[in-house]
């Protein structure tokens, strides 16, 4: 008798252990941020590439306006990857293009824009990558489409054909 309870109760274990485990793989716990946002854009001053002044935000964005923001860095392999979507948003009429250099120097980021070319209206620094959180990014790159003051798209990672279709969708 004893011979039998014991390979049955370690079935009925296996069972159970298995259906647990079984039933975990159907929950994701991958985090994936809301990238459908509509909230004003941050109030920042920050340098410009290349000059010694400073910018505040309430200078560059204007009402009734698209801008797309880019963050992005020259050692970002991805962001190199972007560049040619963006070079092509920048042939746009109707949307202006602003870069935020992510924990950089301006020596590299100077010979990134010479090399693949500039899609960017201005280019502000970000040093330290405070600017970058105030914006809300996990990393770079991302980018953020501005209308009337508030962001209304957030891309997460390098921006491609499809987020270009998007893009280029919204904007008109």
């Amino acid at each position: 008798m004893r011979g039998k309870i014991f390979p049955t109760f370690s079935i009925i274990i296996f069972f159970i252990i298995f259906l647990v485990f079984y039933k975990g793989l159907e929950n994701s716990n991958i985090y994936s941020p809301n990238i459908s946002v509509e909230k004003n854009i941050p109030l920042f001053e920050t340098k410009i590439l290349g000059e010694n002044r400073k910018i505040n935000s309430k200078d560059i964005f204007v009402e009734n306006d698209f801008y797309l923001v880019n963050i992005w860095a020259s050692w970002c392999v991805p962001c190199r990857d972007e560049h040619a979507f963006l070079m092509n948003l920048s042939k746009q009429k109707n949307i202006k293009i602003i870069g935020i250099n992510y924990k950089d120097t301006s020596k590299n980021a100077i010979n990134f824009l010479k090399e693949l070319s500039s899609p960017y209206q201005t280019v502000l620094l970000d040093l330290d990558g405070t600017l970058a959180i105030e914006w809300g990014a996990y990393g770079v790159p991302e980018t953020f489409l501005i209308y009337n003051k508030k962001i209304i798209k957030k891309f997460i990672g390098p921006l491609n054909q499809d987020s270009l279709f998007v893009l280029k969708k919204l904007t008109q």
